[in-house]
């Protein structure tokens, strides 16, 4: 963590403490770059294989795993360059300045050389490792996210369908990876689920930097916060009728079950979605694991769904 003291005015000549220089420190301060909080977003990659019900095989569950940590290289190398890039605004920023790259930990070339290094040995990795489909989707996802790292984030709407693009990548990859075709209700669903999450992350954001200097995402003054609240409105409408019109969809799907768990998980999946919709009403809805997973809630909702998802797949 960067020291808070870097951000304290000082006597005119006094010089703020030095970084960590040793490796320890560089490493740990690369480490903290790739953000392994954010990690968990990539569990997304595990979706299109548990819904097709093809989890639980070794060799599918193995080839799961490599993906996940192919993507988690490709994401990586997106937050070093992006930090490298944006380290000057950041450290005008209340809380990203203490971002390793704005705070001096990792020096800003150290970090474009790891982020280019890892956004060529993953997608070459994916071709070796698991497929070409593969490699062309984390090929994909790296040359949007650069791109929205120099210039989508400035473009309003773009680049919120940009970070949406993102979290569906991540929910398809895992089928791409066992060669699963993805339905239309679940990427419909998938998408607007995420654009519900990043419109809602952006509206907080723009409520909590109102009127405050320092804000380091110029967007935020051109989004008005009704179009914002607009927007995860209707990303909360779509997901929810997409997924129940997915729940309610008797096409093919056999009846043995004991209980219609996939007609009972809407309920959990409305409620989760409107417990979320508390914190975004609030202006308080950052980081989406962060919501999740602060608030018990939520966790017992989103426990609860799982388990009747899951119960639905198997079909018991």
């Amino acid at each position: 963590m960067a020291d808070v003291a870097l951000l304290e005015h000082r006597p005119p000549g006094e010089r703020p403490p030095s970084p960590p220089r040793g490796p320890g420190g560089l490493l740990g301060g690369l480490l903290k770059a790739t953000r392994p909080k954010q990690w968990v977003k990539n569990i997304l990659v595990l979706a299109a294989p548990a819904a097709a019900g093809r989890l639980f095989s070794r060799p599918a569950l193995t080839q799961v795993c490599l993906v996940f940590a192919l993507f988690t290289a490709c994401a990586a190398a997106v937050y070093l360059i992006n930090d490298a890039r944006d380290a000057e605004a950041d450290r005008a920023h209340p809380t990203k300045c203490r971002r390793p790259v704005a705070a001096g930990r990792v020096p800003v070339p150290v970090a474009y050389a790891t982020g280019g290094t890892l956004a060529v040995l993953a997608p070459a990795g994916a071709i070796w490792l698991a497929s070409p489909a593969v490699a062309a989707v984390l090929t994909a996802y790296l040359g949007m996210q650069l791109a929205y790292c120099l210039t989508l984030k400035h473009v309003l709407v773009v680049d919120l369908a940009v970070v949406t693009t993102g979290f569906l990548m991540r929910a398809v990859i895992g089928g791409v990876a066992l060669g699963i075709p993805p339905s239309r209700w679940f990427l419909i669903t998938t998408g607007f689920g995420a654009l519900f999450m990043v419109s809602a992350k952006r509206y907080s954001e723009a409520v909590q930097m109102a009127g405050r200097p320092g804000a380091t995402r110029a967007l935020l003054t051109e989004y008005t916060t009704g179009y914002l609240r607009f927007v995860w409105q209707l990303a909360a409408g779509v997901a929810v009728l997409a997924y129940c019109m997915w729940a309610l969809e008797e096409g093919g799907v056999p009846h043995a079950s004991v209980l219609p768990w996939r007609q009972l998980s809407m309920v959990a999946f409305v409620l989760a979605i409107l417990r979320y919709a508390v914190f975004a009403d609030r202006g308080i809805a950052g980081e989406p694991e962060d919501v999740v997973l602060h608030d018990r809630a939520l966790t017992l909702i989103g426990a609860a769904w799982l388990a009747m998802y899951g119960l639905a797949v198997a079909n018991w």
